[in-house]
């Protein structure tokens, strides 16, 4: 079963020149560009959502699922093991059961926090035209992160390591329809398990400036988060309060929990003013109701909670009401992804979001083991409703295979397609009078083409939408230049990605910085100084 926040695991010990070799893994050195040479892509774009969501149930129903997770706080409460946040809720008013960690609140104490969350905010890139802006119609995709594995069609299936990790961020520094990192691709097991997230920090601050998403499992791994950040974007905790540059998910334990790790991840988030996507896992028929109207229920109460807390830790954090329920296989007990289930409350969750005035998180998920038709089948439905109902950061959008145990480099380029096709679909038709092509059509007249005239030949290049991906040749063209299916294309455009990347510049001595600091606190990690 996937678990999302994808931190833990024993890794094999190594030497500490091993690590440092690791930390300097570069393909390239130079001047940084957007995208790879010589694969036709989009450029890079903060995205909107022009359209109107889809709204499946009336404001009658919704008030409904509303009163139902009110109830359920109310009555029934969270438990908390984080000895920390129960303190916090104590002091803010909530009812604390220190002999079982249970905590519940009123509905107007729930709602008077949750109104301190921003609407809207942005989050900072070490390259300012990467910065992403979360909340309203904005529009933000991340690759997929957390996974255990790493797969392509020439390796196979291998668990996760530093070079395929590194690698899987140069390619989303590559690919400019991926505005964020997820949060590494596939967690380099032989690294210390205790700090490996160093590792993971120093990649995702050289090999790519774009934003990237921290670990949260316990507090020391986002005060690390944001100590490299001060250091890689030369600014101060101070600063990184008011201009967050940090995000990650924090899951609540469905049903009814929130972990140590994860409130002590919540806590260090909210108090440096950090961004959080809170997001109960709850999967209908397992760890929530078997009904979609009970797994709702569940999922908005436990990410009011967590909404909750990190406005009592700090008021005005950034954070994200983040939805992830799906349906498991009533056979086996799997998680299923990219249901009709998993669409619907994919929509719904957009019209609590909306109702609360918060940011909505969703993902782009499938259950396939490999890079078929039912990855791309169970993809698109996800990414369809999550677009179409609203959602505003769409997390593990590119790369997640395997019910996310699995980050596939192909699935990578494959959702990378449907992003740019999502993004195209976004932007509205121009319906002016030289587009309507009136004279287009007089010249043309009964029984002609348009293959040749002005109003063509001026607009061809851009008419329309051209895919990274996709093969519009006929069968026997494609026949006789080898008959390559979509998945092998993609094999080797993220190969190709790989030999035209480069590294983006960064400024000498904030390299030595973050160095020193890769060594300095993994030393300190190994003598037990957290």
């Amino acid at each position: 079963m996937s678990i999302e926040t994808g931190q833990g695991g024993d890794g094999a010990q190594h030497s500490q020149g091993g690590r440092t070799s690791r930390g300097r893994d570069r393909r390239a050195r130079g001047g940084g560009r957007e995208g790879g040479a010589s694969i036709r892509q989009l450029p890079f774009k903060r995205l909107r959502n022009p359209y109107k969501p889809i709204e499946i149930l009336n404001e009658e129903q919704i008030d409904r699922i509303h009163d139902a997770s009110m109830r359920l706080l109310e009555s029934i409460g969270i438990e908390v093991l984080h000895p920390e946040s129960l303190d916090n809720f104590a002091k803010a008013g909530a009812d604390v059961d220190r002999s079982t960690g249970r905590v519940r609140m009123g509905r107007d104490m729930v709602m008077e926090l949750v109104a301190k969350a921003p609407p809207e905010f942005t989050i900072r890139a070490r390259n300012p035209a990467h910065d992403v802006t979360i909340g309203g119609n904005h529009l933000v995709f991340t690759s997929v992160g957390g996974p255990a594995y790493f797969n392509d069609i020439e390796r196979g299936k291998r668990p996760g390591n530093f070079p395929d990790m590194c690698d899987f961020i140069r390619l989303v520094q590559s690919l400019n329809v991926v505005h964020q990192e997820g949060g590494s691709p596939g967690e380099p097991v032989e690294l210390p398990a205790a700090s490996r997230h160093l590792d993971y920090y120093h990649a995702a601050l050289t090999l790519t400036d774009k934003t990237w998403q921290c670990w949260g499992l316990g507090g020391y791994r986002v005060r690390d988060a944001v100590d490299m950040l001060c250091i890689a974007l030369n600014t101060t905790k101070d600063d990184l309060l008011v201009n967050p540059a940090g995000i990650t998910v924090i899951n609540s334990n469905s049903p009814l929990r929130l972990d140590n790790p994860m409130g002590e991840g919540l806590t260090e988030l909210a108090r440096h003013g950090q961004a959080v996507a809170v997001t109960p896992f709850t999967l209908a028929g397992a760890m929530s109701p078997v009904s979609l109207a009970g797994a709702l229920t569940l999922q908005n109460a436990e990410a009011l909670f967590m909404v909750a807390l990190t406005q009592i830790v700090r008021a005005g954090t950034p954070v994200i009401y983040g939805a992830f329920t799906s349906n498991v296989d009533m056979k086996s007990g799997a998680p299923a992804f990219g249901t009709p289930e998993y669409a619907k409350a994919a929509i719904i969750s957009g019209q609590l979001a909306r109702r609360y005035k918060l940011p909505l998180r969703s993902s782009n998920v499938n259950a396939s083991n490999v890079v078929d038709v039912q990855a791309a089948y169970e993809s698109e439905m996800a990414l369809w409703s999550t677009i179409m109902g609203g959602a505003n950061y769409i997390v593990h959008a590119a790369g997640w295979l395997e019910g996310g145990l699995t980050a596939s480099f192909e699935k990578l380029i494959v959702d990378a397609e449907m992003l740019q096709m999502m993004r195209e679909f976004l932007e509205p038709p121009v319906i002016d009078e030289a587009e309507l092509g009136i004279e287009a059509i007089r010249e043309v007249g009964p029984g002609g083409h348009f293959f040749g005239v002005g109003h063509t030949l001026e607009r061809y290049e851009r008419a329309f939408y051209t895919p990274i991906l996709s093969d519009w040749r006929n069968f026997e063209t494609w026949r006789e230049a080898g008959s390559e299916n979509g998945t092998q294309r993609a094999h080797k455009i993220w190969k190709q990605l790989l030999k035209d990347y480069e590294e983006p510049p960064m400024d000498p001595a904030v390299r030595e910085a973050l160095d020193e600091y890769l060594v300095k606190r993994t030393a300190e990690i190994a003598a037990g100084k957290f």
